[in-house]
């Protein structure tokens, strides 16, 4: 009997297409494990009935007002996620160069590419020029000074959006918490007016809206709300200012549910956010990444060995820290699932991969099923943040992506070969 991973859309996601098929754990028609056996492991699978629920079902949530959602590349950069969104109808965020790149290969256009981003170098404000994309969402003062010099240098007007810092706690993990004044992010709003007077005056800019980020995973409606509440009470002063305001991006970071989690459904959220947003003419720019990816992949991976000391139980399996950061960087929690078996004796352990380093794991005194040398197990939400923040960390060739589509699957991601990893490197004649 078929039964469905989780339950609601952003919880682990009714509907998500990974499923247990007569014990055995499967991607839509696709058995896990018969991806693995053919591909090796470690690999990432994604579903893209999955990946279309999900935009959809976001998307479709903000039908009623003019809206353009942008999905966050740097949640899953594949080119042929970013295809399939964008024959959705989804433009993009993005925060380089490459990026930028990426978007285009996959058919995005330019129109629909929103460019965000602390460190904008002069190179690819050049390209995003070029590609005449859809807006810069500008982050400094010194930034603003760059693109209008460098716009004007090409006899254009480089249209612009400033990103305001509303100082509101996002309740999240304090590494992806945007929108306080501690943070890194966009112009304090105690600064941003003049700011807005300044960019208005220039020539080689086109001050078009206004941009606000609080923050990543945030499982509450409620910071959004008051975020843009104060965006609001801004864009009306400017407006008094004579400053007309016609794009207002509010950026992304709905969660989604990794372990006890529960966020607000897309209905819930964009209700809140249309109605806050009353009396505004502006269209709104939307940047979901998270929510949209985390819950349509996994990373499977292969047993390699297991071990018991004194006080504890290892079970090392051939992913690492470098295929998904995310345990490490945040001890954030992902479901870890056997592959073969919906039942079986129990254990507990840490799951953790072969890197020199105590702190790769990917679960710490987690109750699983006991699984054997050779056994295949999958961590599940790793979708989003997976392989787009993989490394080749101690010399490990990064793993090949699949995408599952009904009873068939492609690779997406080629596995890297050893010739790939040393690709660029050479030894001078100096050391012959």
């Amino acid at each position: 009997m078929q039964q469905p991973y989780g339950v609601p859309y952003c919880r682990k996601i009714s509907m998500n297409h990974f499923t247990r098929q007569g014990g055995g754990l499967y991607c839509e028609s696709v058995p896990l494990s018969r991806i693995a056996e053919r591909e090796g492991t470690p690999l990432y699978v994604y579903s893209r009935a999955t990946l279309e629920r999900h935009f959809k079902a976001f998307d479709g949530a903000f039908a009623g007002v003019e809206h353009l959602t942008c999905y966050s590349v740097k949640a899953n950069s594949n080119i042929a996620v970013l295809r399939l969104f964008g024959r959705l109808g989804s433009g993009v965020d993005v925060v380089s160069g490459g990026e930028i790149l990426r978007a285009r290969k996959a058919g995005i256009a330019p129109g629909r590419i929103v460019y965000s981003g602390v460190g904008k170098t002069c190179t690819e404000i050049e390209l995003a020029l070029d590609s005449d994309i859809l807006m810069f969402n500008v982050e400094s003062a010194q930034e603003l000074e760059l693109i209008n010099r460098v716009a004007a240098g090409k006899g254009t007007r480089a249209r612009i959006s400033l990103r305001v810092n509303p100082d509101v706690d996002p309740q999240t993990h304090p590494y992806i918490s945007t929108g306080l004044k501690k943070n890194k992010f966009g112009i304090g709003m105690d600064d941003a007016f003049d700011a807005y007077v300044h960019a208005a005056a220039l020539p080689g800019v086109d001050v078009v809206g206004i941009d606000c980020h609080i923050g990543s995973q945030i499982i509450a409606v409620g910071p959004f709300v008051d975020a843009l509440a104060r965006v609001k009470a801004f864009v009306q002063r400017l407006h008094d200012q004579g400053i007309t305001i016609r794009m207002l991006d509010l950026g992304g970071g709905l969660g989604i549910t990794y372990d006890a989690e529960i966020p607000p459904e897309p209905v819930q959220y964009a209700r809140a956010i249309i109605d806050e947003m009353a009396g505004m003419d502006c269209t709104l720019i939307l940047e979901p990444g998270r929510c949209l990816v985390g819950n349509a992949g996994c990373l499977v991976t292969r047993v390699q060995y297991t071990k018991s000391t004194a006080v504890k139980n290892f079970v090392i399996v051939d992913a690492a820290m470098n295929d998904l950061l995310r345990p490490s960087l945040y001890e954030a929690h992902h479901d870890v699932l056997h592959v073969n078996r919906a039942e079986g004796p129990g254990i507990q352990a840490d799951i953790v991969g072969p890197i020199c380093e105590s702190g790769d794991f990917f679960a710490r005194g987690r109750d699983i099923i006991q699984p054997e040398q050779g056994d295949l197990l999958a961590i599940m939400s790793a979708g989003a943040y997976g392989f787009s923040m993989a490394s080749n960390y101690n010399s490990r060739l990064r793993a090949s992506e699949v995408l599952v589509d009904g009873s068939d699957y492609h690779v997406i991601r080629s596995r890297e070969t050893f010739e790939d990893l040393v690709r660029g490197e050479t030894i001078p004649a100096c050391l012959d």
